[in-house]
């Protein structure tokens, strides 16, 4: 049985200020190597280990992952380009509460999140739906069992969650918010909605 579980980096330096990244590389905050580190003591304590570990290549992704293999004393992760965040485009460096101004009609609006769509230079949704088909090919591809880790971003891990589980990209936006250094576990043996295992004390943007 192959389980992939997904993580998403802990808080940096834009997701404190309320920037939006994208493919900006700041690093994590005090806040976000202490949730960096909280999430590897869960997965330490519940006896979780991994036959590989890939990362973004962003420092904020890379850096969560070193908590991890640091812990558990593995090999050190190996660095996927196709892990990268989303490109936002335009919108890469705005203010998160720019959002609906600049981006409206083309947003969509969750209890905690607002995305935009559509802009100059950015990614969509179906992109990156693609690119997580592709990323999952890779992993099945080159391994039929065993417990891969994959640390990453928000808006692409959610997508990566919605190719595995073949879900609309937009009914996935709405239904739970990937926080950082929270951990999902994708596998045949557990149905989408009981797919996010652990959550860690966030932020106020």
């Amino acid at each position: 049985m192959l389980n992939i579980y997904l993580v998403r980096h802990g808080q940096d330096e834009d997701n404190e200020q309320g920037i939006l990244n994208g493919h900006r590389d700041k690093p994590l905050t005090i806040l976000g190597l202490n949730q960096a580190e909280q999430l590897a003591e869960y997965i330490n304590i519940h006896g979780l280990s991994f036959d590989k570990v890939y990362s973004s290549p962003l420092q904020r992704a890379h850096t969560t992952a070193e908590k991890i293999t640091q812990k558990l004393n593995l090999v050190e992760p190996e660095i996927l380009a196709q892990l990268i965040e989303r490109d936002f485009g335009i919108m890469t460096g705005r203010k998160i509460s720019e959002i609906e101004s600049l981006c409206a009609p083309a947003i969509l609006k969750t209890d905690t999140v607002v995305y935009f769509l559509e802009v100059e230079g950015a990614e969509t949704f179906p992109d990156l739906i693609i690119r997580a088909k592709k990323l999952l090919r890779f992993i099945k591809d080159n391994y039929q069992d065993g417990n891969i880790l994959l640390v990453g971003h928000g808006d692409f891990g959610k997508m990566i969650y919605a190719a595995y589980y073949n879900l609309a990209w937009d009914e996935v936006l709405r239904s739970f918010h990937f926080g950082n250094s929270e951990l999902i576990l994708l596998t045949d043996n557990i149905s989408p909605d009981e797919a996010q295992i652990f959550k860690t004390p966030q932020f106020n943007n």
